[in-house]
């Protein structure tokens, strides 16, 4: 039986991308582990394209489902320019169920300047909650998206915004019953907003600007899953540390709450930047200009290195495992 989460790195590689034949000479970036989206050649122009479920969340899926994939756009240094929407309802469903979902959809792809372009909409018995398959689309000029494959020993991790910032804001929107007295009223409104901030757009776009050895928006695994896989796009190594992964208190509580690691909690609108070492001071005041805090939180090492975490800097280091069930299913009861 496999967890529940997306598939094991090493299980995803041999049984999935293993058993794709055809080759298209037309695609520039294929599947791959730590690889956010697929780009293909369009002559003067690159089309790049990114897939992304929601399954775990349920009272803001609608925004979440724009979020996901624009997101993985921007991770590309990309606007995003168009999205298609698969929407799988369980029966039950009412019209104005429908009408709340896209009511988010739409005012999420509106703010970005995203248009929904198309999809599916169903009723069916096979899902038991709302499921939403979003496909975002995005263009750059041939040449332009950034990679994780030109990473360097001695670049420098950048981590946008702060971990488990989707997550935390999920289970409090979710499961905000369970918290009530033993976090205040202010506490769980301040995590339920954590749901505003998911979105990388500005940070991807104006980091691609500056030009990156490749980016990564947190999805699930949170930052150690994120860092892991970013590393086995270039065969890198990496030293984190601890002590500066920025997080807020109240994703702190929630995950003691519930016994979760907030290190491994999924985190839409937080980006792991790959920085050169000499646009470093270029790469923070982008991110000033953007209104959108960053910190350094480690550094790129040979292979050989592995893929370390420290408490601080030069500290006795551990081994980052590869990512599995994020903890947010350790919450919703699916693990």
């Amino acid at each position: 039986m496999l967890e529940t989460g997306k598939l094991d790195s090493e299980l995803l590689k041999s049984i999935v991308f293993d058993k794709i034949k055809y080759r298209s000479d037309d695609v520039i970036v294929r599947p791959g582990i730590g690889e956010d989206c697929a780009v293909m050649d369009f002559g003067n122009y690159e089309c790049i394209m990114s897939t992304d479920p929601i399954t775990a969340a349920v009272s803001d899926i609608g925004r979440l489902a724009i979020h996901i994939t624009c997101n993985d756009i921007a991770s590309n240094g990309v606007q995003p320019l168009g999205i298609m929407l698969a929407v799988m309802l369980p029966e039950g469903t009412t019209a104005a169920d429908v009408e709340h979902i896209m009511g988010q959809a739409a005012e999420t792809a509106a703010k970005l300047k995203v248009e929904i372009i198309g999809g599916h909409t169903e009723v069916t018995p096979a899902v038991k909650q709302p499921v939403i398959v979003s496909t975002a689309i995005g263009k750059a000029v041939s040449g332009a998206s950034q990679s994780g494959n030109d990473m360097e020993t001695g670049d420098y991790v950048m981590m946008t915004k702060t971990a488990g910032l989707e997550g935390s804001g999920i289970i409090a929107c979710d499961y905000g019953k369970e918290l009530e007295g033993y976090m205040t009223e202010e506490e769980l409104q301040k995590s339920i907003s954590f749901l505003d901030r998911v979105s990388v757009v500005a940070e991807g776009i104006a980091a691609g600007k500056v030009g990156t050895h490749g980016m990564h928006d947190i999805t699930e695994g949170g930052i150690l899953g994120a860092v892991w896989e970013m590393c086995q796009i270039a065969g890198k190594g990496v030293q984190i540390w601890e002590d500066k992964i920025p997080m807020e208190p109240e994703t702190e509580k929630i995950c003691e709450f519930f016994h979760i690691d907030p290190l491994r909690l999924i985190s839409s609108g937080s980006m792991v930047i790959i920085v050169p070492v000499d646009k470093r001071e270029a790469m923070e005041a982008a991110m000033a200009a953007t209104g959108v805090s960053a910190r350094i939180i480690g550094r790129i090492e040979d292979k050989e290195f592995g893929i370390k975490l420290m408490k601080t800097e030069g500290s006795e280091a551990i081994d980052v495992a590869p990512p599995s069930a994020d903890e947010l299913y350790r919450v919703v009861g699916k693990i």
